[in-house]
């Protein structure tokens, strides 16, 4: 509190600089009206800029006009996700079917050996049966031919074959004709063999044809499904680059929408502090015409005896204290790094260290908000809080969904607690710092996984 007395111009000196560091307050302008200054000199500061309703009006058009085509770029970029999304389902089952035309085809290869081993095992086999008849026949000319022209047989059947009589002649060929007989049985035996063989390397053969024709199919098959593939990928990959390309747009807009909602409350900050002059000078003109009157009515002759009867000046408003400052506070971060365990009061600071997903990105070593952070940094000028979302949601008034308003906090979770924070904007957007990796940014309401109440905390 400052001492007043009788010194009128060291008193007035006095109140004069403590009302200049404090911006020069309402409290300065009446004290100095109440030392029984009587020059115009004392007015308030000249008036801060007043933009015209045009102006406002103007900055708002642009606001709105980037605002509908960052929703427009967002209804593509969605689009976009989905046929990436469908795309990249379509490469996998490319991908599977050329791992089944591979597998058919070294089944395929694996038949079409097991059916050339086949074919040339039954070959072998037909061509020793036939080598074996041609032996036998070859036998049994050779022991005919020795039989008659040499009267004897081979072996101990010649005891029974020397004699010249009829009977003895009758004998030997009875025999002769038994001996010839086994081996034409034998020999009808081989030739069936044969026959059996022959078959079988047909049906080899025949198996080996079925095989190759099938490994030939398999193969174009792996070649369709390989080209199948190729292509998918390259319609996926044309995909991603144009999703890229959507996002990089997205973002470009985004920044000019950032950019223009900021100079429409930087041009509403301003009619704001024009029309908190305007009442501050009001409210000093009536002081000194009041102080005037009372002077004129004590008849003292032009000397202050120094009362207060006017009472305490009545302090300015804190600084945010408005919802309107404290979006525009939240609005001023946009664009500044997420940093889990960042955001004070005073702004952004540096992150801390979580032992998983926060560390990966380097949180600790940014300096940035999370999104408790950015809540604490908005409302610094309203009241204090807690670094924790789910501290958060308790800290003000709840009011349903149904009943949000600009200024209000929105706050994501489910059974295991609450996960995230956001300032709601009005319109359907808010402003949120979301995850590690990203930064604080303007974006459209997601209500999944949203908490039934908004917390509010002016109003």
């Amino acid at each position: 509190m400052v001492r007043r007395g009788r010194s009128g111009t060291a008193n007035a000196a006095t109140v004069h600089g403590a009302g200049v560091r404090r911006g020069i307050t309402v409290a300065a302008f009446t004290l100095v009206a109440l030392l029984g200054a009587t020059s115009t000199g004392l007015a308030v500061p000249p008036p801060p800029p007043n933009p015209s309703d045009s102006d406002i009006n103007s900055a708002k058009g642009d606001a709105n006009a980037k605002a509908g085509e960052v929703g427009r770029l967002t209804n593509q970029l969605a689009q976009a996700e989905q046929k990436l999304s469908t795309l990249q389902d379509d490469v996998e089952l490319k991908q599977e079917q050329a791992m089944k035309a591979l597998v058919d085809l070294q089944t395929a290869q694996d038949a079409a050996t097991q059916a050339q081993n086949d074919a040339k095992s039954a070959r072998q086999e037909a061509d020793a049966a036939a080598g074996a008849i041609e032996k036998a026949r070859a036998d049994a000319k050779k022991f005919a031919a020795a039989s008659f022209e040499q009267g004897s047989t081979i072996g101990s059947v010649s005891a029974y074959l020397t004699s010249d009589s009829p009977k003895d002649l009758l004998a030997r060929a009875q025999l002769l004709d038994s001996i010839s007989g086994s081996r034409i049985n034998a020999m009808d035996r081989l030739q069936q063999a044969q026959t059996d063989k022959s078959n079988k390397d047909a049906a080899a053969r025949k198996a080996l044809d079925v095989a190759r024709q099938k490994q030939d199919a398999a193969t174009r098959a792996k070649g369709n499904a390989d080209a199948a593939q190729a292509a998918a990928v390259s319609s996926q990959q044309a995909q991603a680059a144009q999703n890229t390309q959507l996002e990089a747009s997205k973002n470009s807009v985004e920044q000019q929408l950032y950019a223009a909602q900021a100079k429409v409350s930087g041009l509403q900050g301003q009619r704001q502090r024009y029309q908190d002059w305007l009442a501050q000078k009001q409210r000093e003109d009536e002081e000194r015409a009041r102080q005037a009157a009372l002077r004129a009515a004590a008849n003292s002759g032009g000397n202050d005896n120094g009362n207060d009867d006017g009472g305490p000046s009545r302090p300015a408003p804190a600084a945010g204290s408005s919802i309107e400052a404290v979006i525009a506070r939240a609005l001023a971060q946009v664009g500044m790094p997420y940093a889990w365990g960042g955001g004070t009061g005073s702004g952004p600071s540096r992150g801390i260290r979580d032992g998983g997903v926060a560390d990966q990105y380097g949180d600790y070593r940014k300096i940035g908000f999370d999104c408790s952070g950015l809540m604490i940094y908005a409302f610094a000028g309203v009241q204090g809080l807690p670094h924790y979302s789910g501290y958060q949601y308790t800290a003000g008034r709840r009011v349903p969904l149904s009943q949000m308003r600009r200024g209000d906090m929105l706050f994501w979770g489910g059974s295991g607690g609450i996960h995230h924070v956001a300032l709601y904007l009005g319109n359907g957007q808010m402003v949120e710092a979301p995850q590690s990796g990203s930064y604080v940014r303007v974006t459209s309401v997601r209500y999944g996984g949203i908490m039934p109440y908004a917390t509010r905390l002016i109003g």
